[in-house]
């Protein structure tokens, strides 16, 4: 008797368990989004710029404006051009926003943008292994990499870096970036002297001043469809392997996904190429 008791008890206790809501199952929050099965799900951080970008209706993205074609800021109306800042226009209409250019340069551009003063950073930005410990970066937007441009004169003359890397060699750099650290890497013999404007370092080359610069093969080609004088050499071929990409903080992983989904439709349905394209042909 005593056991039929204890049993019925145990029954009972096991029947109430059943019916109490789970630990493992917590009630939805108020105001929680249902998803497609009827659970609910819990709403995006407050903290992931995915959120805070629309809210204030801006996206700061940081950028040099010496970098053409995917970035320039004209020194005469300050208005900012290019294929990277065509595609922030874009990224910024998807976040009900609009871009706002914070000036940066290439010496501190992840600094800028680790450090809070903007939300991304655009303008042919390459991905390195020293700044992907300091920035997240995007699914990347075209592969590139280092490759001369000359006066076509001496396009014979540059084709190799056993070419240039000889003591009559004058080569030229902008400061603080991959072509500088390129160069510094590279060449042992030749002269390298820095140039501090991006935008004007060309004429060095047309004006005799200088003989080489390496730069990223998307680069020599806008250089060279705007200044005939010069020739950028094996494009298709670069002394490196590299990619472009936008810079992301790190930890703000729901931004950078989204981020990622953007610029894959936009490689993908033509958005990307036809910005490229008003540039580059």
């Amino acid at each position: 008797m005593k056991r039929a008791v204890t049993l019925s008890a145990l029954a009972v206790l096991l029947a109430a368990t059943a019916a109490a809501p789970s630990a493992a199952t917590p009630a939805p929050a108020p105001g929680a989004a249902p998803t497609a099965a009827g659970a609910h799900r819990p709403q995006p951080s407050a903290r992931s710029l995915l959120d805070t970008v629309p809210r204030r209706g801006v996206l700061r993205v940081c950028t040099t404006g010496d970098y053409r074609p995917y970035t320039y800021r004209d020194p005469k109306t300050g208005a900012y051009s290019g294929v990277d800042l065509d595609m922030a226009k874009d990224l910024a209409a998807s976040l009900d926003a609009t871009p706002r250019y914070v000036a940066s340069t290439w010496a501190s551009l992840v600094g800028d943008l680790a450090e809070g003063r903007c939300d991304i950073a655009m303008g042919g930005v390459s991905i390195t292994l020293p700044r992907a410990r300091a920035v997240a970066f995007s699914e990347p937007t075209r592969r590139d990499g280092k490759t001369p441009i000359v006066r076509c004169a001496d396009k014979e003359k540059y084709g190799t870096l056993e070419q240039i890397d000889r003591p009559e060699t004058r080569v030229v750099v902008n400061p603080g970036g991959t072509n500088e650290e390129f160069a510094r890497a590279h060449l042992k013999r030749a002269k390298v002297t820095v140039h501090p404007d991006n935008t004007t370092i060309f004429d060095e080359i047309i004006a005799g001043r200088a003989d080489v610069m390496m730069t990223d093969a998307g680069e020599t080609l806008y250089q060279a469809k705007i200044h005939p004088e010069l020739c950028a050499l094996h494009p298709d071929k670069p002394f490196t392997f590299s990619e472009k990409a936008y810079a992301l903080p790190r930890g703000d992983a729901e931004f950078t996904a989204y981020v990622d989904q953007w610029v894959h439709l936009a490689k993908n349905d033509g958005t990307y190429e036809k910005y490229e394209d008003a540039w580059m042909k």
